[in-house]
């Protein structure tokens, strides 16, 4: 297997080595070595395989012998790479612990991170925000005094939630909690609307069918049956919902909500613990996909194109024996990832052209530059994203797609493309990190979406 050890890689790192305020949150507060290994500093910690060849070469010039290193071929064997290859699927089947002296795909480190069943941030540590009683909107002055009382009430629970947890969960909120119940109504008007519209023109003729994906704590799935059942009582009677959740616990807590409601309770929904990435089962009728603030945490893969060939490199994780992390690129020879850059290269538009397709003039110009990489700057890939617009069309061929997302975070990861936000709470703070290359379990970690490249590729 040959892997890329740049000169300069994304990140902020030289050699692969990221760095960043995490490793010290995650070596001091967490008790943990969670950040990514550093290499040491100055000359000798700074040079890569290819110049510890080139001091063995003849002596010449200065320029002459940095321009060289920098254009040698991206690839070298390293034969003390782990020979094991993990993906999300196989941790999540074999491993209650992170596993160590392993190697996998950036997209496999983060989907582990995140949905892991026994260590995942939304299996273990999450919890959603979600007020009592929602919020009566109309005895506020601004935005401001919502936005204090709702500061408040997130320190109580936070403070309660200390009191009885000698490691704090990390408390997250979503619109639909907040805004519930409008937020719910909203899109179940939305949706009766179109439904109708579509019966009127003679696209279908059957119930109503909706399928949400990520359902949280419940709370849209209630809100969006109450509103059917009060105002479209006919269409309520055969209607269907259909929750998709990845995590045991939120589908546990999904059947909780549905079986609260007592003699009022909901009885056509159907639970289904499993991802929306593996389904496997066609659904021939017309029905609604609901994806509310999902595919943020949907994985990326990372790639980094050669600047003179526009060839890809894909980003593997190594994790060592003592939990340390390494960013390594190789050859791009995942399906997935060579499938979505060829979707995204067919649309032909020069914006979703990959960054090392620059022009040849600038290309010639920037190999005399002294200390110039030979790769350019890491790009997060939402290829999970892509594989849900797949499924979508391979299992649900006469669906209408109902998504929310965010379009652009603050705080994101610095020096790549449509890098993520890392975060996690301590102290009752929020602690951004500069690198994804963090203590499984213990970060949310989630991206901006592209929206006009996505409706491209949902097209």
């Amino acid at each position: 297997m040959s892997w890329l050890k740049a000169a300069r890689l994304p990140h902020g790192g030289f050699g692969g080595w990221a760095r960043g305020p995490c490793a010290a949150l995650s070596w001091r507060a967490l008790k943990t070595k969670a950040g990514a290994r550093r290499r040491p500093q100055g000359k000798a910690g700074q040079q890569s395989r290819a110049s510890q060849q080139a001091e063995q070469a003849p002596a010449k010039g200065y320029l002459d012998s940095v321009r060289e290193i920098m254009r040698m071929p991206p690839t070298t064997a390293d034969t003390s790479i782990p020979s094991t290859r993990v993906t999300a699927e196989h941790c999540a089947r074999h491993f209650k612990k992170p596993p160590r002296n392993v190697t996998m795909l950036a997209r496999d480190f983060i989907g582990d991170s995140l949905y892991n069943p026994a260590y995942g941030y939304f299996s273990k540590q999450a919890l959603i925000f979600s007020p009592k009683d929602g919020y009566e909107f109309a005895r506020f002055r601004d935005s401001a005094a919502f936005l204090e009382a709702m500061g408040r009430q997130y320190e109580d629970i936070e403070r309660e939630l200390d009191d009885v947890r000698s490691i704090p969960r990390q408390l997250w909120h979503t619109p639909t909690e907040i805004l519930k119940p409008w937020y719910g109504f909203s899109i179940a008007r939305h949706i009766v609307r179109q439904y109708k519209a579509d019966r009127a023109a003679g696209a279908h003729s059957g119930p109503l069918v909706i399928y949400e994906v990520g359902g949280g704590n419940g709370t849209l799935m209630l809100n969006i049956l109450d509103h059917i059942r009060a105002h479209e009582p006919e269409i309520y009677g055969s209607a269907e919902y259909n929750l998709v959740e990845i995590s045991p616990k939120l589908a546990r807590q999904q059947l909780s909500q549905q079986a609260s409601g007592g003699a009022a309770a909901h009885t056509n929904i159907r639970i289904i613990n499993r991802s929306i990435l593996d389904w496997d089962t066609r659904v021939d009728s017309a029905c609604f996909v609901v994806a509310m603030e999902v595919i943020d945490n949907f994985a990326h893969d990372v790639v980094c194109y050669d600047f003179d060939t526009g060839e890809p490199y894909q980003a593997i994780v190594r994790v060592y024996d003592d939990g340390e992390f390494e960013e390594l690129f190789e050859a791009a020879t995942d399906p997935l990832i060579r499938e979505y850059l060829q979707a995204r290269s067919a649309l032909a538009s020069p914006q979703y052209r990959s960054p090392a397709l620059s022009s040849a003039l600038y290309r010639r110009v920037r190999r005399l530059l002294p200390l110039a990489p030979n790769v350019t700057r890491a790009e997060f890939l939402p290829t999970h994203a892509f594989r849900f617009m797949q499924v979508l069309g391979r299992f649900f061929p006469r669906h209408r797609l109902v998504l929310s997302d965010f379009y652009k975070l603050p705080d994101t990861v610095p020096g790549a493309v449509d890098a993520p936000v890392v975060q996690t709470r301590f102290n009752n703070s929020m602690v951004p990190c500069e690198t994804y290359l963090v203590q499984p379990g213990w970060f949310d970690i989630f991206f901006p979406t592209n929206f006009e490249l996505l409706q491209r590729l949902y097209d």
